[in-house]
């Protein structure tokens, strides 16, 4: 299955992000200096509608900021990572790594060598863009990795099995059978990621400042709340 068919363009989310990390570099008038910028994580089931709601909110936020905000996920770092000048510029204008964050990676498993060293660049930047501001950033073990960073923010969709056979089978156009068997695989891989990596369960409720169950609220609906917990925290 091409993920393309459920995530917004990686164009689209690159540009986004150029224009975020740009308006990193304009000099900032000493009233504005110190403002704290925001940082949504939102981690999901697979199946249930965190792009389409992290696009809705995306909307909301840069209507209520009136400055750009950019949708991350792992297939926008790797677009990144394949050009390597604009990852420099992107990581050099977005700042520094925090000290804890090498103290988190260097308790991975030394079994995991090559993918650990993979893990550490993409941790790097998840931070980074975290620390920077007006990131949504979708799945990638976010809310863990960014778990003591003040100014993010963490929420977890979730969803019964019947939703999420529904949902994937019309997004992507699948038979039910084939939605099951999709979920179940991606659902694992996930899970056996963050755990793998972090020794953590990304299912914990405790990394989230709030959970949606997407049968209950639709992509506009958690997009809203999520909106209004952020813009209530940028007055």
């Amino acid at each position: 299955m091409n993920d393309r068919i459920l995530v917004p363009s990686i164009e689209n989310r690159l540009t986004g992000l150029i224009e975020v990390c740009r308006r990193a570099k304009q000099v900032v008038d000493d009233k504005n200096a110190d403002k704290l910028k925001h940082t949504v994580t939102i981690s999901r089931e697979f199946g249930c509608e965190a792009f389409p709601a992290a696009e809705k909110l995306k909307n909301i936020l840069e209507r209520e900021s009136d400055e750009p905000w950019a949708i991350v996920d792992k297939s926008l770092v790797d677009e990144v990572a394949r050009h390597h000048d604009l990852a420099a510029d992107i990581l050099h204008n977005l700042g520094k790594r925090p000290r804890w964050l090498d103290d988190m990676l260097s308790t991975l498993s030394p079994k995991w060598k090559n993918e650990r060293d993979h893990f550490q660049l993409l941790a790097q930047q998840i931070v980074a863009m975290a620390a920077r501001g007006n990131m949504i950033i979708v799945g990638m073990g976010g809310a863990i990795v960014t778990q003591s960073m003040k100014n993010c923010h963490h929420f977890r969709i979730f969803a019964p099995m019947e939703f999420k056979i529904s949902s994937i089978a019309g997004r992507v156009g699948v038979s039910k059978a084939e939605a099951v068997e999709l979920i179940e695989k991606r659902q694992k891989a996930r899970e056996k990621f963050i755990r793998d990596f972090l020794d953590k369960d990304i299912n914990n409720c405790h990394y989230y400042h709030v959970l949606f169950n997407n049968q209950h609220l639709s992509a506009e609906d958690i997009a809203q709340l999520i909106g209004n917990h952020i813009y209530s925290r940028m007055k």
